[in-house]
């Protein structure tokens, strides 16, 4: 069974920027479509970021449109997620995750986090302001 192993996660100021980081130790990535979900203190796990294996598509969550950029390098076997002009409202425990379930060609039929069937651990990103 596949197994992702995320991290980049740090401490930093409002506005500087970090790099999160996926991979799946041992075996190529697989799956139809791999995410980035993040969880804010006492709140729910949400959608940030998604791309589809099949054809590149993307999506983001509202909140991070513009400032964050999600990508995969399949030589590098890796998941990224560039976050740019970091907000403290940013502030989660982030998780990359990978599902083999197909609900089409569009990404954002894979925003719910029910659909994914594999989890990395969660790396911690905190912005101070």
């Amino acid at each position: 069974q596949m197994q992702l192993v995320d991290s980049g996660g740090g401490l930093v100021q409002a506005g500087d920027s970090l790099r999160l980081s996926c991979t799946s130790p041992g075996r190529s990535f697989s799956g139809v479509a791999q995410g980035w979900f993040r969880q804010p203190p006492g709140k729910e796990r949400e959608f940030v970021a998604g791309i589809l294996w099949s054809n590149f598509d993307t999506a983001y969550a509202d909140s991070v449109k513009g400032r964050f950029t999600i990508s995969r390098d399949s030589q590098k076997n890796k998941l990224y997620l560039e976050m740019n002009s970091l907000k403290p409202e940013d502030t989660a425990v982030y998780y990359c995750a990978s599902t083999t379930q197909n609900f089409g060609s569009e990404m954002r039929n894979y925003r719910a986090s029910n659909l994914y069937d594999t989890w990395g651990q969660g790396t911690q990103v905190t912005v101070y302001a």
